[in-house]
Order: C-alpha cells, then sequence, then structure tokens
C-alpha cells in the first residue's frame, strides 16, 4: 500500500527567491543552487559547462540529427526556475495523480523536491533506498561516483549532457540490494511550472544482483501555456540476474522543448524492458543508448508516440551487444496527424566476439493525414560471427476496410479512428506485464485523443 507520509527532512532547503533568479540559462550555472552540493561534484559541474560552451550546437548537416529541427533547439528563453509559493506546491501535489498503490513516491516541480512518500519498513530493513539525488551524492558517494553519467552520450546530444550535468542539482537515487524484490513500483513526478522554467531532472537506479523493480517516471506542465525546456537524464544499472522496468510518460505542454538521454546497462543473464511513451512537447527528442554486458543479457526497447499539430518526436537509438549469447528487442510505434512529424535513427550494433546476438528492431508509423511526416532510418553494425539480426520500418494510413467495418455499425468517425489507432499502439503497451500501470498508459493515450477531439 502507499505510505502517505510525507518526508522532507532530508532535503536541502533551497535559497532564496533573489538567489533564483538568474536571467537566463546560458549566463551559466547558479552557484546558490549548488552550495550545499560537494567540492568535488562542483568541480565537475564547472568542467561540464566548460565543455558544454566548447561544443558546437547540432547541425542539420549532422547525421545525428538528419531530419532533425536544429532551430528548435533555441536555448536562449530559458530561465532558471524561481522557488514556488506554499500555494504553488499545493496546487502541484493535487495535480499528481497516477497508481493508487506504490512501494514509494517523489514529486518534484521546476527540481524542487515537493514531497517524499517514503518506502515500506519491510524494504528499508532489506536495504533499499529511495532518496533525492542531492542527498545521494553526500551519503553514497562511491556509488554515486561510479555510475552517475557513466556511458557517454553517443547519439548526438553530447552538447545537452553536458549542459545537464552542469545544471543537475536534484533527482532520484533508487538502490536495489542483491536478491531484494519491490513488488509495488516506484513513482516520480518532475512539474514544469514557471514561465519559460528549465529542469534538469535526473534518475540513478542500480538494482544489484537478483534484484527486481519496476519505476514509473511522469514528466508534466503545470499550465498548458506556460514555454519550458526539460533536459533529463536516466542512468540504469541492471545487475547480474535482476530484472528492472522502467516507464517513461512523457506529457509535457505543447510549448516545451525537451531532451531525454537514456542510458541502460544490463549484465550478465539480467533484463531491463523500458516503454517510453511520448504524448507532449512541441519538439522532443529521446536517445536511448542499452549496453548488453553480461552474456544471457536482454533488453526489450519499447516506445509509443501520439503526434497532433505541428509537434516533433526525434527518437535515436543504439543496442549495443558487447557479449554473446545476448538479446534485444526494439519495438517503436508511431501515430501522427496535421502536421506532425517524427524521425527515428536506430542502430544495433554486434561488437567483435559477441556471437550468438539476437537483436530486432521494428518501426512501424501511422499517418493520420497526407501532412504527417515519418523518418526512418534502422541500421545495422555486425563485427561477430553466428548472429540473428533483423530491422526494418514500415509507414501506412489506416485500413479502409476496418474503418468501413466500424462506420457500418453506427461508430462515429472520430470514435472509430481512435479505436483503431489504439489497437494499434496496444500492441507495444501491453508487453508491459503491470496491469496498473498499462491502465494508467492507456488513460493517457485516450486523453490526448480527447484534446485532439476538442481542438
Amino acid at each position: 500500500m502507499t505510505n502517505h507520509t510525507a518526508v522532507l527532512d532530508e532535503v536541502m532547503e533551497p535559497g532564496t527567491p533573489q538567489e533564483y533568479s538568474e536571467p537566463a540559462i546560458l549566463s551559466g550555472p547558479s552557484e546558490a543552487r549548488a552550495a550545499g552540493l560537494p567540492a568535488w561534484f562542483r568541480e565537475q559541474q564547472s568542467a561540464a559547462w566548460a565543455k558544454f560552451e566548447s561544443l558546437p550546437f547540432p547541425n542539420r548537416k549532422d547525421q545525428p540529427w538528419r531530419f532533425s529541427n536544429v532551430n528548435a533547439l533555441d536555448l536562449s528563453p530559458f530561465v532558471h526556475s524561481t522557488r514556488l509559493s506554499e500555494k504553488e506546491r499545493e496546487e502541484i501535489l493535487d495535480l499528481s495523480t497516477g497508481l493508487k498503490e506504490v512501494a514509494g513516491r517523489l514529486i518534484f516541480a521546476d527540481d524542487q523536491l515537493l514531497r517524499r512518500d517514503p518506502l515500506p519498513e519491510k524494504l528499508l530493513k532489506s536495504g533499499v533506498i529511495l532518496k533525492p539525488l542531492e542527498r545521494a551524492i553526500i551519503e553514497h558517494e562511491d556509488l554515486f561516483r561510479r555510475h552517475f553519467m557513466a556511458q557517454p552520450a553517443a547519439l548526438g546530444s553530447a552538447k545537452f549532457a553536458a549542459l545537464h550535468e552542469a545544471f543537475v542539482t536534484s533527482g532520484t537515487f533508487v538502490y536495489v540490494p542483491r536478491g531484494v524484490e519491490v513488488e509495488l513500483p516506484i513513482e516520480i513526478f518532475h512539474w514544469l511550472h514557471g514561465e519559460n522554467a528549465s529542469v534538469f531532472p535526473h534518475t540513478l537506479l542500480i538494482a544489484d544482483e537478483l534484484s527486481k523493480v519496476t519505476v514509473l517516471e511522469h514528466f508534466r506542465s503545470a499550465h498548458p501555456n506556460r514555454a519550458g525546456f526539460a533536459c533529463g537524464v536516466n542512468d540504469l544499472v541492471v545487475g547480474r540476474g535482476a530484472k528492472v522496468n522502467y516507464i517513461c510518460a512523457q506529457n509535457w505542454n505543447e510549448k516545451t522543448l525537451a531532451i531525454q538521454i537514456n542510458a541502460t546497462t544490463a549484465a550478465r543473464e539480467s533484463s531491463a524492458l523500458s516503454l517510453n511513451v511520448h504524448l507532449g512537447g512541441n519538439y522532443s527528442r529521446f536517445e536511448s543508448l542499452s549496453r548488453l554486458i553480461g552474456e544471457g543479457a536482454r533488453s526489450d526497447l519499447l516506445a509509443v508516440s501520439v503526434a497532433h499539430g505541428a509537434q516533433e518526436f526525434d527518437a535515436r537509438t543504439l543496442q549495443d551487444h558487447a557479449s554473446p549469447h545476448t538479446t534485444s528487442d526494439l519495438l517503436y510505434k508511431n501515430a501522427l496527424t496535421d502536421s506532425a512529424k517524427s524521425t527515428f535513427g536506430g542502430l544495433i550494433r554486434v561488437e567483435p566476439h559477441a556471437h550468438f546476438t539476437d537483436a530486432y528492431q521494428t518501426v512501424r508509423n501511422l499517418l493520420l493525414s497526407d501532412d504527417a511526416e515519418a523518418n526512418s532510418m534502422p541500421g545495422l553494425e555486425i563485427l561477430a560471427d553466428n548472429v540473428k539480426c533483423s530491422h526494418g520500418a514500415t509507414s501506412g494510413q489506416l485500413s479502409e476496410d476496418e474503418m468501413f467495418y466500424l462506420l457500418s455499425r453506427g461508430i462515429p468517425a472520430a470514435i472509430a479512428k481512435q479505436l483503431l489507432v489504439a489497437g494499434f499502439l496496444n500492441e507495444v503497451v501491453d508487453r508491459l506485464s503491470h496491469p496498473a500501470i498499462t491502465d494508467l498508459i492507456h488513460g493517457l493515450i485516450e486523453a490526448k485523443f480527447q484534446l485532439r477531439s476538442r481542438e
């Protein structure tokens, strides 16, 4: 059951509102925000800011940004977020509805922790850790330094990864010890609130040998018409024989620029499943690196996108097989209407000696209007023998026969289209064997269609 006790005593108190009033993020990190962090971390952030300034902004001629709208990457309007008032905090807490039963929950708004529902006593005694990132930096320094952004941003967003590292001051740290199973999901909310506010959410999840955990992360906007910028990173470390399910429910408003970078490492006989649901944002780029570093490891990369208007979703992936007898399966589905656009660039790489690799990559686009656009660039790089790898991408429209069948039974055209699109996406969502989360995801997708029908 959910523990409804909110514990904030471990969170470092933020500074005064004046200390948060930097004019723009391009002016550099805020010293006030990092004041309570260790010296070694502040030095690391200074080096990251120098790296950000030295790297060029992406160019559409760069292969990792091919077909991308790089003009959307203008960071000049975005500012450091200001301190939330008590009323604003309460309003956001009221909006933070998700699963009925969770093992623990953290709620952030404009990179400020508003609430932490702690883990049950049983999990605490088992050694499970769920803490704000700023506490983990101090209290679990060895684990943090070993795994924090340990994998390079290899899919084009090295500049934005450096920006994230330079600005990150809050997020979530999860550690599950050897052999421990966290039965209920851990739920995390990240909210954008202020006008032109910027957030840098970070999740560091470490699942030790033979452990099991599910994490659901929400990304939402408190106001439908306030522009914002989100630059997030996830580090998912899956130990030997462990099983991790990670679900991202991205539902920013349609004035948000969002970049999310995910790095997963899967050890021997482990299993990592990620499901990314992309509904919001004006321009949203998602990069996913999955490294299978132990024999027998498995990675499932799943994603659904529903885009309308002028929304653009840009996904780049790398399934990196570094050990033999490893398996990866990517299934991405996009439903696009109006002048929405999706871009996918993915690579299956089989490194030398990673024999008997089994890898798949499938991208399917459903175009619901003549102006919708889908660009797909799957690829293979095989440097080992005795492997089984395949990739493919398709784009098409709704079946006229299926539409006629539903219309002939008195179902209105808008509802018939919604049913068919939902059926198209369900193949992905239903691969997650967690009924409460799949119901929630189905509800978010349905709400997106209802929003579309009102416009």
